[in-house]
């Protein structure tokens, strides 16, 4: 899908619909809205008990435009805080997610909300301009992590650094939203940084026994997972960019990228699940064709099933298993 992409960023393009009006700004200091609100899209609950609806004199509405925020939320804020999903299903394109009236109603509601960045859900961005909510607290992860408009990847959730970031900010904001339980949610924070250690563990040992290993892409989804493990990407980058931006490749980069396939340089295909083509169905044939273990990785995180911690850790042990064990693994 060929797509104009803000202020001149290579990041995934969201085509918004959406249909706000006048109206949705009498919203903006309600609390409890529900629904993901968009065509495929599910909602990412946490469960209030009744010890939870006693201590706390009301549950705190978030909203995440990615379900792999909202997970982080929601083990952030425990018991005290409902979370909606925008993009949560990851049988489709996310770059194809059209917000609706609804969605902007559960935005206007929500007492905090976490979004990309980036360009990638610019949709955000023109929602709550247009329903300003009345103390909302906005974490936009780009800003959190100090990353300048003029970032090529904005597939920011794949580095080990960003939900740490992201765990700590939610729990600050929660307990400015909700002071009582400040030390509650600071402490789930430092637990969902501890609980990454697996993953982390995984990546120190893909490093240390395949560092330099060879690998090629569709798009950047994963290259900071591929990065933090040592893998080096010999897919052009203007490749990766064209498929990510929904634009054609260069006739050069294609036969660059085939040639990668069927020569024997690389170890491990990776592709976009979520985001295929017939471009990226004759590669995937191709890398079969010649041997080549294929990993599929993810947009927005899989569910049920998965959490961010055990995704990521998924995929992790999926490259490990294309490297040394010449094994695929195209979907989790």
């Amino acid at each position: 899908m060929k797509v104009v992409q803000p202020v001149g960023i290579l990041g995934a393009a969201i085509i918004v619909a959406l249909g706000i009006t006048v109206g949705l700004a009498l919203t903006s200091g309600a609390t409890g809205a529900t629904g993901a609100g968009a065509a495929g899209a599910t909602s990412v609950a946490s469960t209030a008990g009744a010890e939870g609806r006693t201590a706390s004199p009301a549950i705190i509405s978030a909203v995440a435009a990615e379900n792999q925020y909202g997970n982080v939320v929601e083990q952030v804020g425990g018991r005290y805080v409902k979370v909606t999903s925008l993009l949560s299903n990851p049988n489709t394109d996310p770059h194809t997610f059209e917000a609706s009236p609804q969605v902007a109603h559960t935005i206007a509601g929500a007492r905090l909300v976490v979004q990309n960045g980036l360009g990638y859900d610019s949709f955000m961005n023109s929602i709550e301009a247009a329903t300003p909510g009345r103390g909302r607290q906005v974490i936009t992860v780009q800003r959190l992590l100090g990353l300048p408009n003029s970032t090529a990847n904005p597939h920011l959730w794949y580095s080990p650094a960003t939900m740490p970031a992201v765990a700590r900010a939610v729990a600050a904001d929660l307990a400015a939203i909700d002071p009582a339980h400040a030390a509650y949610y600071q402490a789930n924070a430092s637990e969902f940084t501890r609980s990454l250690g697996s993953w982390y563990g995984s990546l120190a040992q893909l490093k240390a026994d395949d560092h330099g290993v060879a690998v090629a892409t569709t798009e950047p989804v994963a290259d900071y997972l591929l990065q933090a493990a040592g893998a080096v990407n010999a897919t052009p980058w203007a490749f990766q960019a064209d498929v990510m931006n929904g634009v054609d490749p260069s006739p050069q980069d294609v036969a660059t990228e085939r040639e990668l396939l069927s020569g024997g340089k690389i170890a491990a295909f990776v592709y976009n699940v979520q985001v295929t083509d017939p471009l990226t169905q004759s590669l995937i044939a191709l890398a079969q064709a010649s041997g080549v273990p294929v990993v599929g990785v993810y947009e927005t995180m899989p569910e049920p099933g998965f959490d961010y911690q055990s995704w990521m850790l998924a995929e992790s042990s999926a490259l490990k298993n294309a490297i040394s064990a010449r094994t695929s693994t195209e979907h989790l």
